[in-house]
């Protein structure tokens, strides 16, 4: 089997999750690291025995390179990918893939005439806890889908965003909570319930309103193709990371993600099905062990096209539909529709 190269784009905190699913793959070598700051970058470099690379163009003339890993700021990402795509590379992309729907259909484009494929991370999908929600859905036992609760509250301090001005913005970042922190949770309630069909939100700044012209908190009710309700809450403005909370009701039974671990409660009987491990010091851990499965799967379907199993940009774009939903909702207070 061909020797397959990797190059990262991007050498800040998520990049190591990055070297360290390549570094457990075999037939997986990393090639090049590439960063605008010099200094970090030759570092890493040196640290990871490959080449550096400060502009990304440069490395794409690499003809040795066959995968493209970006790991930048969200408004760098569709440049990158389609000169990645037009240079014959597979792209592997942190998200949001795009900022918006407009930049989702110019990359959509893009793949379709490009020999490379795209994937992109949406890694809390292959949490055990994520897997067996879709499992017990299946099965069938636990009868109609009722309604999805989610609670995600998280802590980002306003140095996080002085340190690093593109976050916070929507000409950078393409929005705050929503499109970064929260984009997870909107990715597995519509996924869980097989897409959504309205919403209405509002966005709002609160404690951190001095320091980003996005929003710090959301709320939003959504109404599924299955003909399930969703509630939906998240703000930035916590003093710690809890884990998300998710509670599924359903006709028979309960399903409830509550401290990283799922339940299954029906009528007193609370039954522990599986939980979520955590990394040993690679990442922080609400990232999981997910990005090691997601970018193993990537290049399982780049060395098994027939057999492809990883998140597509069309998979990838309803996340970033339910955002732009929320703050048009929240702009015109009304019902958005969603379509398929």
């Amino acid at each position: 089997m061909k020797t397959l190269n990797a190059a990262i784009i991007g050498g800040g905190a998520i990049h190591r999750c990055h070297v360290n699913a390549i570094r457990q793959m075999p037939g997986v070598v990393l090639r090049a690291l590439v960063d605008v700051d010099s200094v970090n970058g030759l570092k890493l470099a040196m640290a990871y025995q490959c080449r550096f690379y400060q502009d990304y163009q440069e490395m794409l003339l690499d003809d040795d390179i066959d995968v493209v890993h970006i790991c930048t700021p969200h408004f760098e990402h569709k440049n990158m990918i389609l000169a990645a795509l037009a240079a014959g590379k597979h792209v592997f992309c942190e998200k949001p893939v795009g900022m918006n729907g407009g930049e989702i259909a110019d990359i959509a484009a893009a793949v379709q005439h490009a020999p490379g494929l795209l994937g992109v991370c949406y890694q809390n999908r292959l949490n055990p806890t994520s897997l067996r929600i879709q499992q017990e859905i299946a099965d069938g036992a636990l009868g109609a889908m009722l309604s999805i609760k989610a609670v995600l509250t998280w802590s980002r301090s306003g140095a996080y965003y002085t340190q690093s001005p593109w976050r916070g913005r929507f000409a950078t970042e393409g929005g705050g909570l929503l499109i970064n922190q929260a984009i997870h949770t909107l990715d597995l309630m519509q996924w869980f319930a097989g897409g959504v069909t309205r919403l209405k939100g509002v966005v709002d700044s609160g404690e951190l309103a001095d320091v980003t012209e996005a929003e710090d908190s959301a709320m939003a009710t959504l109404h599924f193709a299955n003909g399930a309700r969703g509630l939906f809450y998240a703000s930035n403005c916590h003093t710690t990371d809890s884990p998300l909370l998710l509670e599924i009701q359903c006709e028979n039974a309960m399903l409830q993600l509550c401290d990283n671990a799922l339940w299954r409660i029906r009528n007193s009987e609370r039954v522990k099905l599986v939980s979520d491990a955590s990394p040993n010091g690679v990442a922080k851990s609400y990232w999981g062990l997910g990005h090691q499965h997601a970018i193993s799967r990537f290049y399982h379907s780049v060395i098994n096209p027939e057999k492809a199993e990883y998140i597509d940009i069309h998979e990838a774009g309803k996340s970033l539909t339910l955002v732009e939903a929320i703050y048009r909702s929240s702009q015109i207070r009304q019902w958005i529709n969603i379509p398929n």
